[in-house]
C-alpha cells in the first residue's frame, strides 16, 4: 500500500518536472555560446512600433482562431458570444503556458460552462480542430519545402522525419474518428464491453471519449461551415506568418535587404514544430529552432536571431498569460454579479447540476 503510494507520488513528481527539464535543456542549447548581452541589447533598442503592430497582429490571429472556432460549434449552439469564444482560445493558451497540453482540455471546459452547453462535445470539437492544424502546418511546412531556395530537407534534417510521422498520425487519427463515428454504435458496445472487464470505472470514461469524439465529429455540417473553417485556416495560417514577418522589423533586420514574407511562412512553420515538444507555452523549443532557422537558413547573426526569439516568444507568452487573469477576473466579475460562486481554477474541472 506503501510502495504504491510512493511510487504514485514520485509519477506526479516526474511529471511536474519533465517539462521543467525538457525546457532548461533547450534553453541552454538555444542560447550555448551566444552572447546575451547583445542580445538584450538589441531588445532594449528594438522598434517600439513594430512591436506594437506584433500585439496587434498576434491578438488578430487568434480572434481569427475564435471565429474559425465558430463554425465549428454553429450546429451545437447558435450565435455563441464572440468574446466566449476569444476568451476561451485565449485561456487555453494561458494554461497550456503553464501546464502542457493541458489548455485544449480546459478551453473546452471553461468554455462549456460558460455558453451552458455539453462540455464533451465542446472538446469533441477540439479535437476536431487539433486535427485541422496539424494537417494545415503540414501543408504549410509542404509550401516551405518549394518555397526555401535550396533543399530545406537537406538543410533541416529532422524536417522530413517529422512531416512523415506527422502524416501518418493525420492520416491514422482521420480515418480512426471516421470509422468511430461512421459505426458509432458497434464500436461502443465492443470497447465498453472490454473495458467493463476492467473496470466499471473505466467503462464510464471510455463512453465519456465516445461521445465527445462523436458529437464533436458530426457538429462540423453544412458546405458552408465546411468552406468557412477552410477558410480561416488558411487567413490563420498567413496571420501567423504575417506575425512573424512584422517581428523582423521589430529588429530592424530588413536592413540586410534579405527580408520576406517568404522567409517569415518558413520560419513561422519550422518553428511550429515546437509545439510538439512538451513544454510551458513552448519554451526552450521555440527558441532553438527559431535560431536555427535563422543563423542556418537566412545567415543573420546569433545575436540579433535570440534577440528575435526570446522577444516574440515574451511578447506570444506573457500576452497569453495576461489575458487569461484578464478574462477571469472579468468572467468572475460577471457571475458575482448574478449573485453566483466565481470560479476557480480547479473548480473548471467539476462537473455540476446537468453538466456533461
Amino acid at each position: 500500500m506503501t510502495s504504491g503510494k510512493t511510487n504514485n507520488q514520485l509519477a506526479k513528481v516526474a511529471g511536474y518536472l519533465f517539462p521543467v527539464i525538457l525546457t532548461v535543456l533547450f534553453l541552454y542549447f538555444a542560447f550555448k555560446g551566444i552572447d546575451l548581452a547583445k542580445s538584450f541589447s538589441l531588445i532594449a533598442r528594438s522598434s517600439l512600433l513594430a512591436t506594437s503592430l506584433y500585439i496587434v497582429v498576434f491578438f488578430t490571429s487568434h480572434l481569427a482562431r475564435a471565429l474559425r472556432w465558430r463554425y465549428m460549434l454553429n450546429s451545437v449552439k447558435k450565435d455563441v458570444s464572440t468574446f466566449h469564444l476569444f476568451g476561451s482560445v485565449m485561456v487555453g493558451y494561458g494554461v497550456n503556458c503553464v501546464i502542457p497540453r493541458l489548455g485544449e482540455l480546459y478551453r473546452g471546459l471553461f468554455f462549456g460552462r460558460w455558453e451552458k452547453i455539453s462540455r464533451t462535445t465542446v472538446i469533441g470539437t477540439i479535437v476536431i480542430e487539433r486535427i485541422i492544424d496539424i494537417a494545415t502546418f503540414i501543408i504549410a511546412a509542404l509550401i516551405s519545402v518549394f518555397l526555401y531556395s535550396g533543399n530545406l530537407i537537406d538543410e533541416v534534417s529532422w524536417l522530413q522525419p517529422s512531416l512523415i510521422t506527422g502524416y501518418i498520425l493525420l492520416f491514422s487519427a482521420a480515418l480512426f474518428l471516421y470509422f468511430i463515428v461512421r459505426y458509432s454504435e458497434k464500436f461502443k458496445k465492443l470497447f465498453l464491453r472490454i473495458a467493463g472487464k476492467i473496470s466499471p470505472k473505466f467503462e464510464t470514461r471510455l463512453e465519456g471519449i465516445f461521445d465527445t469524439l462523436i458529437s464533436g465529429l458530426s457538429s462540423i455540417k453544412g458546405t458552408k461551415n465546411i468552406i468557412m473553417i477552410i477558410l480561416w485556416s488558411a487567413i490563420i495560417i498567413l496571420l501567423y506568418a504575417l506575425n512573424s514577418y512584422v517581428g523582423f522589423y521589430i529588429f530592424g533586420m530588413e536592413a540586410s535587404g534579405k527580408v520576406t514574407f517568404m522567409m517569415a511562412w518558413i520560419v513561422m512553420t519550422i518553428s511550429s514544430f515546437s509545439a510538439m515538444i512538451p513544454t510551458p507555452g513552448g519554451t526552450g523549443p521555440y527558441h532553438l529552432i527559431s535560431i536555427f532557422v535563422l543563423t542556418h537558413l537566412f545567415h543573420f547573426g546569433y545575436e540579433v536571431s535570440a534577440a528575435y526569439a526570446l522577444l516574440t516568444h515574451f511578447i506570444s507568452y506573457s500576452l497569453f498569460v495576461l489575458s487569461t487573469l484578464v478574462i477571469i477576473y472579468f468572467a468572475n466579475k460577471k457571475l458575482l454579479k448574478k449573485g453566483l460562486n466565481k470560479e476557480s481554477f480547479l473548480s473548471v474541472f467539476k462537473i455540476t447540476g446537468d453538466e456533461k
